[in-house]
């Protein structure tokens, strides 16, 4: 398995660590943060191969509007986003934007094994960087 340079997760910090483990046991580099706007600070200073994302950060809608963000960031739009999100089982599921266009790649529901994630990881980035 090929090492990456530049790999950034985006979590909600309590499921962060599980998904740290998982990634880094596979030589992955991980950077993480708990806010939308640490995450975007993170991205735009790093520059990152994939970004895993919770949609419930900070605020319940939280990493929807990073993403929102980054496509219309030009150099953080090209950047594959797969959402790691449990919103739909959660009491704001209804906040949760149903009829809109979704600027994601694509959506794991937590919980998530690690062979779903490991492959996850591995499709995007050998669909984005080869």
């Amino acid at each position: 398995m090929s090492q990456l340079q530049n790999f950034c997760e985006i979590a909600f910090y309590k499921y962060s660590l599980q998904t740290r483990i998982i990634l880094e046991s596979k030589n992955y580099e991980v950077a993480t943060a708990s806010d939308g706007k640490q995450a975007l600070e993170a991205m735009r200073k790093e520059k990152p191969d994939l970004v895993l994302l919770d949609i419930m950060m900070a605020q319940p809608l939280d990493g929807l509007n990073v993403s929102q963000e980054m496509m219309e960031d030009d150099e953080l739009k090209k950047i594959p986003v797969v959402v790691v999100s449990s919103i739909t089982d959660s009491i704001h599921s209804g906040e949760f934007p149903t009829d809109q266009y979704l600027p994601l790649d694509d959506w794991l529901v937590k919980p998530v094994t690690p062979d779903t994630l490991l492959s996850k990881v591995e499709l995007y980035l050998s669909r984005y960087h080869h």
